[in-house]
């Protein structure tokens, strides 16, 4: 879940890595280095943030056409400057940086200390840098040999940059289940484990292949293949502006990215809904159309908030579709030896594309004969490749590791999906259907309202900042979004929460209410909403705190609730889509209120890239 970038090429390298670094740190922040290459190699590494190494390293001779660079999220040894990256061989031959995991790195270490090689880092990472020293020395073969025959010896998954002294005008990259993507420019290359550092200085990209390693020089490009004889080379248009990667005047990405919604939403359903001739097109959808219409099962397999926006579309596609379906986590899937067969569809969810254990339930399904399906964010990333087909959500960047934007745009894509479905299927009539694209195309305008009660989420947020306990509670697909809720609140400003069915407050939970807790209830006019009710008054019957999510004009919870938040009257199937703003908004704003790095929580990273 580490950040990499490198250059090579005839600019000065030091202040493209230490921006590319800045761009990075949401993936990793633990520590932060840079090896620049200037006839020897040079390596700055400082524990801390980016900023801190910065600091080191004013002053210091940082000129060079060469480096790479690397921001950390500590698996193998604590966060240090000895186990910050990169990483040199023991002669100072090698210099290595590395995302991943090595699983059979202390087999390799082993064997490596009883032929006399000595370690200073915890880390997987310096094992592998030993390695290609030791097969370089001792075999006598090139700099590129050297690294392909270590990396046959890897078990795991890296993303991977190695620089040598023994070559000073080659960079080496290679990939296994961790993305790296290439930049091309006029005589120069730039490297990046995401597209971020790269926009800024070219849009034509190649995303690495499993097992795939670049030889890479001013001038040159070269891809090989560590395990076929040849690799596909496909050079991509990045999609994406400087000014989705700024915070564009705002205090945090995450704030940023609460309020560009609407338009995420919009974009999201743009061009796919057709409110004149009542359709809905996924092109990405289209091969595989009847496969879908007519699956036996729906599978969805996810990881944290992509979960929860499974959880909505289970909903979703079991009312408008009729189909069965199963919300898998992928960490559980892909290790519980699950039933899947030809007649299943499975849909992987994944903001970034990458997640570790999403990419390995989606080789586990496809091995099983299953349609695979995926919604990412992220064009060229692993799960848009592995899958059969998919959606891309478009929602742009997003740098906050809270996930926001991306939680909409999901859902808006399930509501699509279930919506196709149904009416494929003859469940949704055209009145019914044509509802509903009338409704989605609304939802855009009602968060903009929501959002204009921003001051009164900063009001309820200053009240709670310092609770120690929340309760979300919600009922049918308000329920994963009382997950949602108290995900973004424990996750940001490190208070526990949690969310329940309402229904099953009474099953344990209610134990918990006092006075010094707050409830949350997403409480919209809906079918359940006399049940929901119900559930208030047994909170306010025991000196409870209730905050209240009501649909506009709501007089009956009103008078119970402590306070009271309006969203403009929305359609059941819908709801999940302006019920969580105002949830988003007020872990935002306690979190900032308890002084904690709202887009750099700790321990976190936003792209889950190892097990």
């Amino acid at each position: 879940m580490c950040g990499i970038v490198g250059y090579i090429g005839s600019q000065d390298a030091y202040p493209i890595l230490i921006k590319g670094l800045k761009r990075l740190e949401y993936r990793g922040y633990d520590s932060a280095g840079v090896a620049l290459l200037n006839g020897d190699i040079s390596v700055y590494k400082k524990k801390g943030k980016v900023s801190e190494l910065e600091d080191y390293v004013r002053g210091k001779d940082t000129s060079c056409t060469i480096g790479i660079g690397h921001t950390r999220w500590a698996t193998h040894g604590e966060p240090s400057d000895l186990n910050a990256h990169p990483h040199q061989s023991e002669k100072g031959l090698f210099t290595i940086i590395h995302n991943g995991i090595i699983e059979n790195y202390a087999v390799l270490k082993q064997g490596l200390i009883e032929h006399g090689m000595s370690f200073k880092s915890e880390t997987d990472t310096e094992v592998l840098a030993n390695l290609i020293e030791y097969i370089y020395t001792t075999q006598q073969v090139s700099v590129e040999n050297a690294v392909g025959l270590a990396l046959k010896k890897v078990i795991g998954a890296y993303g991977l940059v190695v620089l040598s002294r023994e070559d000073p005008n080659l960079m080496i990259a290679a990939r296994r289940s961790s993305p790296l993507v290439i930049g091309l420019g006029s005589n120069e290359y730039f490297i990046a484990s995401d597209a971020t550092p790269i926009v800024e200085y070219t849009d034509r990209v190649i995303y690495l292949n499993n097992d795939d390693m670049a030889l890479i020089r001013r001038n040159e490009l070269v891809l090989k293949n560590l395990t076929s004889d040849g690799t596909s080379v496909n050079i991509q248009t990045l999609d994406l502006g400087i000014s989705e990667i700024e915070k564009q005047g705002y205090d945090h990405f995450m704030l940023k990215e609460i309020f560009e919604q609407p338009r995420s939403i919009k974009d999201t359903f743009r061009g796919r809904i057709q409110p004149e001739t009542n359709e809905i097109r996924l092109g990405g959808l289209h091969e595989v159309k009847d496969k879908l219409v007519g699956a036996r099962r729906i599978v969805i397999i996810a990881c944290g908030t992509s979960w929860h926006a499974g959880l909505v579309g289970e909903y979703l596609l079991e009312d408008m579709a009729r189909i069965p379906v199963e919300v898998e986590y992928a960490s559980e899937f892909r290790y519980r030896n699950p039933m899947i067969g030809p007649d299943d569809v499975v849909l992987a969810i994944s903001q970034s594309g990458e997640t570790a254990d999403t990419l390995a339930a989606i080789q586990l399904a496809k091995e099983s004969g299953a349609l695979v399906l995926g919604i990412c964010n992220v064009a060229g990333s692993s799960i848009s490749r592995e899958t059969h087909a998919g959606v891309y959500t478009h929602a742009g960047a997003e740098i906050g590791v809270a996930s926001t934007k991306a939680f909409t745009a999901q859902v808006t894509v399930l509501t699509m999906m279930a919506m196709m479905i149904g009416k494929e299927k003859g469940l949704l009539d055209e009145e019914r259907f044509a509802h509903l694209i009338r409704e989605l195309n609304e939802i855009p305008g009602k968060i903009e309202k929501i959002l204009e009660q921003n001051e009164e989420f900063v009001r309820i947020a200053k009240i709670y900042k310092d609770a120690t306990n929340a309760l979300y509670l919600g009922r049918g697909v308000s329920f994963p979004v009382a997950l949602e809720g108290a995900l973004k609140l424990k996750e940001i400003s490190y208070i526990h929460a949690e969310g329940y069915p309402a229904a099953e407050m009474k099953h344990g939970p209610i134990a918990l209410i006092d006075q010094n807790m707050p409830v949350v209830f997403i409480a919209t006019r809906d079918s359940s909403y006399e049940k929901i009710v119900s559930n208030i008054q047994e909170v306010k019957a025991r000196n409870g705190v209730v905050i209240a999510i009501v649909t506009e004009g709501d007089e009956t919870i009103r008078g119970m609730a402590d306070h009271v938040i309006e969203i403009p009257e929305t359609d059941d199937s819908l709801i999940a889509l302006p019920t969580v703003i105002p949830l988003q908004l007020i872990a935002y704003h306690i979190a900032v209120m308890r002084g904690c790095n709202v887009d750099q929580p700790r321990n976190l990273a936003k792209s889950v890239t190892v097990e």
